[in-house]
Parts: structure tokens; sequence; C-alpha cells
């Protein structure tokens, strides 16, 4: 017997809740994906614990894409068991959301120590590197305006007369403009990479972990309407 009244309703909003859940899925495994990208190739960090959250997320938009199946084929056919199917697991879901949240907040808290290291590191292994660590680094001195990791002076072991930078620390980038101009401020960026780039991906992990909130209050709204029908749905057969 299908679900009458007030259920009707019920059973909309949530087909249509779901359709809302596979948006943030998808959505989930673009930001992933991008703070991903942000953290190893623009920035080429390389500790561990800078995947975590990104990974979590994609692994969480990937089952949410999928789960919102159950959601939607259960409301619009009146399943029970798939709308319970669904409800359990976006249940678990919503827990590692909150987990990815909380993975986010706690490398946040370490997260100068971690740029700090890789940036060091990055500097260290510039003259050795291959053409595309080069203009890696290059371009993230570019972009980003700043010389080093604290200051144009990490650069001291770049050339043997240890007041050259890399071109890339120029205002105004031009072949050789970095000879002997480390501490020119008229040529050469003073401002080190460290603080730029922390307060930037502090700025990026901070809307991950908004929008990984945001999305569990929206999927715990989903859960109730989930109950809510199953609870139709069981009264339905228990009338018949």
């Amino acid at each position: 017997m299908a679900v009458e009244g007030g259920m009707k309703c019920v059973k909309y909003l949530l087909f249509f809740f779901n359709l809302i859940f596979w948006i943030c899925g998808l959505a989930l495994i673009i930001v992933g994906i991008m703070v991903q990208m942000s953290l190893h190739k623009t920035f080429m960090i390389n500790d561990a614990s800078a995947s975590g959250a990104p990974i979590v997320l994609i692994g969480v938009g990937v089952l949410i894409f999928f789960i919102a199946f159950f959601g939607c084929c259960g409301a619009w056919k009146e399943n029970y068991c798939m709308v319970t199917t669904f409800a359990v697991l976006l249940s678990l879901i919503i827990i590692a959301e909150i987990a990815a949240a909380i993975a986010g907040y706690v490398f946040r808290n370490k997260l100068s120590t971690v740029v700090q290291d890789s940036l060091t590191e990055m500097i260290n292994s510039y003259k050795n590197g291959t053409a595309e660590f080069k203009a890696s680094v290059d371009g993230m001195q570019e972009n980003w305006k700043c010389c080093g990791v604290n200051s144009s002076a990490d650069w001291r072991n770049f050339d043997p007369d240890g007041n050259t930078v890399p071109d890339s620390c120029c205002l105004n980038v031009s072949k050789d403009c970095g000879k002997g101009a480390m501490a020119d401020k008229t040529k050469v960026y003073q401002t080190g990479c460290h603080d730029v780039i922390e307060a930037a991906l502090k700025k990026n992990i901070q809307w991950v972990i908004v929008a990984a909130l945001v999305i569990a209050l929206l999927q715990i709204m989903g859960i109730v309407f989930a109950c809510m029908l199953m609870r139709g749905i069981r009264s339905g057969y228990e009338v018949m």
C-alpha cells in the first residue's frame, strides 16, 4: 500500500534531498581533489597527515554519490529496505564527515611546521632539481610574490657569492635579475613564502571544515525524513 497524506510530502522531500546529496557528493569529490592538488602540487607538501582530510572528503563524496541512489529509489518506490539502508549508510557518512572536519582542524594546528619543513626541503633541492621541479618553485614564488621560506636570505646557498636568488624572486622577473640582489628591496621580494602560504591553506581548510559540517547538517535532515518515511511505509504494511 502506498503512503498517503503527509507521508507523500515526506516522500517527495526525501527524493528532493537525495538530489541535493548527489550534488553534495560531487562537490565533496571536487573539493577534496582541489585540496589534494593544492597541497601536493602547488606547494609540494609531502607530509602524510596533509592527505588525511582531502582523502576522507573524496572517499565520502564517492560514497554519498552512490548512497543517494538508495535514497532516491527507496523514496520513489516506497521500499522500506532501501530507505532503511539509505538511513544507516548516511549515518555512517555523517560520522566520517565529522572525522574529516576534526582531522582538518588538527592538521590546521600543525600547518605552520609542515609548511616550514616542506618549503625548506624545496629550497635545498632546488639547485639539483629537475626542470619541472624548478618551474613549480619559481611559479610559487612569482604567484605569491614571495622569496624563500621566511625571507630572501634563505637562498644564501643558491650561488657561491651568497647574495644571489632565483629570478622568480624578482619584483619584475627578467634574466639574471636576482644576481647579487638578495637584500635589494627594489629588485627582490624580501618576504618569505611561509606566512603567505600558511594563511592561504588555513583559509582553504577552514572552508572545507565548514562545507563538511553544513553537508552533515543537511544529511541529518535527510535521515529524519527517511525515518518518517520508514514509519509511514511500515504503518501501511500493518494496515494491509
